[in-house]
């Protein structure tokens, strides 16, 4: 899965808690006035989203999505457990807090605090969403211990205080270093008393190297070491996260009683299967169902899908997006789709490497209607599933693109008075060609990397699909992004009538590099390293590029006024180093090359040049803009008349601390 992330003042007391709903009944005039924008703080704004399309739903379809979004909500628990084993203690902290504190809660310390609780729900968890580091607060330790006294919950203090505030413990929930084990320094929940080496050699036991359909080892599960022992805790019904798997289980129950077809029923049914046995098979048959099914008009993810939160990248956190297919703007990505093989035959890498038959790439652009688990509140603006090499090769895949997403984004930058374009472009040359080729080619950027970035390329028979160990994941976003870039300047596009002329592509080689060298930073503490798996993957290639191309001054770093630009001055050739590098990359993913891979990441995607990203963090604080964004879920509410639900209407909360609290009181599991 690809995930791109592109204030209300602080009010004390119960009237921050206040939640102004509105249903979606709006007029033209309401619509268009509709307020994206509705909180900012610390480095984060909160967006909402609107769900075009949604009066054209049957009731039938409605009541569809009602259960599996019921069914999505009710995952965010196991989320908040995974990602540090006392998170959930501590939102049941804040949570008792936020409501139940009578003191003053007008001084700075209380404000404080709220903006610190804010962070924490934001990141499901005590660690950062995207930079992966502690989050600490800025009121007094003593402070908050006065807080949970005062709600009733002091005995807890000794517990959970140095678990929030000293910064050495649990510093990092993902460590990315090389001095410590991978696995005892991270404070993600997948393993407890388990070391690297002996996680690999746990799974590499397990593993048939002959068999040409490997389950996923180790996505559902915690691994454990108890008395000398190991052994894997599997989330099930009855087993790690019970109480909340059979929470989706009746939701999931409740959606297949009222699905489209029999095709959703069958595949919801295997489903529900693997979540009541944990059986890892039964994962696969339910992928295969699902991605077999692309004539349903509504669709979902739900389930342990992605691994970028494991040291080891096997492990999968929980997540769920409920959406429905916007037709019309599917027209261009079935395009893309259709000509999967064209695209897979051209590409610029080793012909070992590329599948002589490209099978079930389908493609559509979506309305989302519910974002849980670890796509809410910071969400994908595209998706490519399932991840499992074997089913991609002989099934295929489906890939997304979020519409009302990447129009929420848009909408709330345009609220905003400043814009990064024009603090870090070189010339209005560049700001020109962003301003009317930005939008598409960066959609289209989207579109490629997903449609068929990810599902294109294939690994040797001997190649086992974890061989990347820990750098898989950076090294899969690479790859992707490349063969998305590498095509955006083919003339293949303009033909297809996708792109409107040649000169389109190079908004978005000028944003990527831009990007990748520079203004991503501004999201990253200074002096800390680069560590989340797409950002790595993005200053990867951009700083690649930009050392092999140094001796044709292919970029160019320029300086005016004592500030930093970086500029695209050969495109063409720009575009030539993107395939040379899609290549290599590509042959390290297909033959496993653990070593060569290591090096590409080690080299060019973890360290951040220092002089570089103070002046980024400054000019970027200057500009008052938060450089991450994520999103308040609209509510589907049951519309009842005498005794039965005659409709299911969409209502717009504009408090996000709100919906943080609702959902702690209605979807808590365990």
């Amino acid at each position: 899965m690809n995930r791109i992330q592109k204030t209300m003042l602080l009010i004390a007391g119960v009237g921050l808690l206040a939640c102004s709903c509105a249903d979606n009944t709006k007029t033209k005039t309401e619509t268009e006035n509709f307020k994206y924008l509705i909180d900012e703080f610390a480095d984060l704004k909160i967006i909402r989203y609107q769900i075009p399309g949604w009066d054209d739903l049957t009731l039938q379809q409605k009541e569809y999505i009602y259960h599996l979004g019921e069914a999505a909500k009710y995952g965010r628990d196991i989320l908040w457990e995974q990602n540090f084993k006392y998170n959930l203690k501590i939102r049941k902290v804040l949570e008792n807090i936020l409501t139940k504190y009578e003191g003053d809660n007008g001084c700075n310390n209380y404000q404080d605090f709220l903006i610190y609780a804010k962070r924490v729900f934001f990141s499901n968890g005590i660690h950062h969403h995207y930079a992966e580091d502690k989050i600490i607060p800025t009121c007094p330790k003593e402070y908050f211990q006065s807080l949970m006294e005062a709600v009733g919950d002091g005995e807890l203090c000794a517990e959970l205080l140095p678990a929030i505030y000293e910064p050495e413990l649990y510093s990092q929930r993902k460590y990315t270093g090389t001095k410590k084990d991978l696995l005892l320094s991270s404070a993600v929940n997948f393993y407890d008393g388990v070391t690297k080496a002996e996680a690999q050699k746990f799974y590499n036991q397990m593993r048939d190297p002959k068999d040409p359909r490997p389950i996923s080892y180790g996505l559902n599960s915690k691994l454990v070491k108890k008395n000398g022992k190991i052994y894997e805790d599997v989330y099930k019904i009855d087993g790690l996260y019970g109480p909340a798997i059979a929470k989706i289980v009746e939701n999931l129950e409740a959606a297949c009683a009222v699905a489209e077809n029999d095709t959703q029923k069958d595949y919801i049914q295997k489903l529900i299967a693997y979540y009541k046995s944990g059986d890892l098979r039964l994962w696969d048959e339910y992928n295969v169902a699902w991605v077999q099914d692309t004539e349903s008009h509504i669709d979902f993810v739900n389930g342990f899908v992605e691994d970028y939160n494991d040291p080891l990248g096997m492990k999968a956190t929980w997540e769920s997006v409920v959406n429905f297919k916007d037709n019309e703007a599917s027209k261009r990505t079935s395009i893309i789709s259709d000509n999967a093989q064209w695209f897979e035959d051209n590409s610029p890498i080793d012909p070992r490497f590329k599948k002589k038959e490209v099978k079930g790439v389908s493609a559509k652009v979506i309305t989302v209607a519910c974002l849980a688990g670890d796509c809410y509140p910071a969400t994908p603006i595209g998706i490519n599933l399932p991840n499992a090499d074997w089913i991609r090769k002989e099934y295929g895949s489906k890939s997304v693109t979020i519409a009302n997403i990447t129009s929420a984004y848009d909408k709330a930058a345009q609220e905003s008075p400043k814009s990064a374009l024009s603090e870090f472009a070189w010339d209005e040359a560049e700001i020109e060609r962003a301003k009317k080729y930005g939008t598409l080619t960066s959609d289209l950027h989207t579109d490629l990397h997903e449609c068929l970035g990810h599902g294109s390329g294939q690994l040797l028979p001997t190649t086992a699909s974890n061989s990347l160990g820990e750098f898989n994941s950076t090294l899969e976003e690479a790859r992707a992004d490349l063969f998305a870039l590498y095509y955006l300047a083919d003339n293949k596009l303009v033909e297809l009538g996708i792109l409107p002329d040649g000169e389109a592509y190079k908004a978005e080689y000028d944003s990527y590099i831009r990007n990748g060298l520079f203004t991503q930073f501004s999201r990253i503490e200074l002096g800390k390293t680069n560590t989340e798996a797409h950002m790595q993957n993005r200053k990867l290639i951009a700083e690649w590029c930009y050392e092999k191309g140094a001796a044709k001054n292919i970029i160019e770093k320029k300086t005016r006024d004592g500030k930093t630009y970086f500029v695209v001055n050969d495109y063409e050739a720009l575009r030539g180093l993107f395939g040379e590098l899609l290549s290599e990359v590509q042959r390290i993913k297909s033959e496993g090359d653990f070593k060569a891979g290591k090096a590409l990441v080690e080299k060019y995607a973890i360290y951040i040049d220092y002089d570089l990203h103070k002046e980024v963090r400054e000019r970027y604080s200057a500009l008052q803009l938060k450089p991450y964004g994520g999103f308040v879920n609209p509510d589907i509410v049951p519309v009842v008349k005498d005794g039965k639900v005659v409709d299911y209407k969409v209502e717009y909360c504009d408090n996000f601390l709100k919906q943080q609290l609702q959902y702690g009181r209605k979807y808590a599991t365990l």
